[in-house]
């Protein structure tokens, strides 16, 4: 039986992986704000991962409760239109999408693997060093660039760092996915949607499945089936 941690575990891509997880009876422990929205058998921690506090926190009850985690799993999304300053000082895409993902991938005592959804190999978006809390021309889409960029030194800084160590570090782009687009939009942004959720695949609520080579799921228009583990993967078949 498998322990699998899930950021963002209530909606979407998240919400399937720890429903096809239960069913096969294992330890699914989803982090988040809402514990109305998780799933009956699941274990609940309630956080706001958009601040470090909170994060620090949630490290310290994941480490006490569940020692061995198979799988660490990195969903957690927010789009905001507007920017918005977390009470910590951060600019909360960049605090939630990248700074809750870089202290759960490092605080949590050595994940058999990390599963950070996060969109790489994407050819757009780039880091503002110079502005990373984008408080000169922020745009929502510019801050969730900047959070998948910083998310693939993260990865790639991880491995590297822990070469010795047994936690592999899986960096994964799902592609364009219909989800519940959780956010805060403008009337522009928002009228994207109903579109969005209509030319994008679904996320499938059915039994995973391994690993089947070929053309990805987003380019076919079928569902997408989620699995991790050992043998199998988040895979888009």
């Amino acid at each position: 039986m498998k322990t699998l941690v899930i950021t963002g575990g209530t909606d979407g891509m998240g919400r399937e992986l720890a429903r096809t997880y239960l069913r096969r009876g294992d330890t699914v422990v989803i982090v988040g704000r809402d514990k109305g929205k998780a799933l009956p058998g699941a274990h609940f921690i309630a956080a706001d991962l958009s601040l470090v506090s909170e994060n620090r926190r949630v490290v310290d009850e994941l480490n006490a409760a569940y020692p061995a985690v198979d799988a660490l799993v990195l969903c957690a999304r927010y789009f905001r239109s507007a920017r918005f300053v977390t009470t910590e000082g951060f600019e909360a895409t960049f605090a939630l999408e990248y700074l809750s993902r870089h202290l759960l991938s490092h605080g949590l005592t050595g994940p058999g693997v990390v599963v950070n959804v996060s969109g790489p190999g994407v050819p757009i978006g780039r880091i503002h060093w110079d502005d990373p809390m984008l408080e000169r021309g922020y745009d929502g889409v510019a801050a969730q660039m900047q959070a998948g960029r910083a998310n693939d030194l993260l990865g790639v800084a991880f491995t590297a760092e822990r070469a010795a160590s047994r936690t592999r570090y899986v960096l994964i782009n799902p592609g364009p996915v219909s989800t519940a687009f959780r956010g805060e939009y403008d009337a522009a942004t928002r009228g994207h949607r109903p579109e969005q959720r209509r030319r994008w695949p679904c996320v499938s609520p059915g039994a995973a499945r391994r690993r089947v080579r070929g053309r990805p799921a987003w380019l076919s228009g079928r569902c997408h089936s989620l699995s991790v583990g050992a043998g199998d993967s988040l895979v888009w078949p």
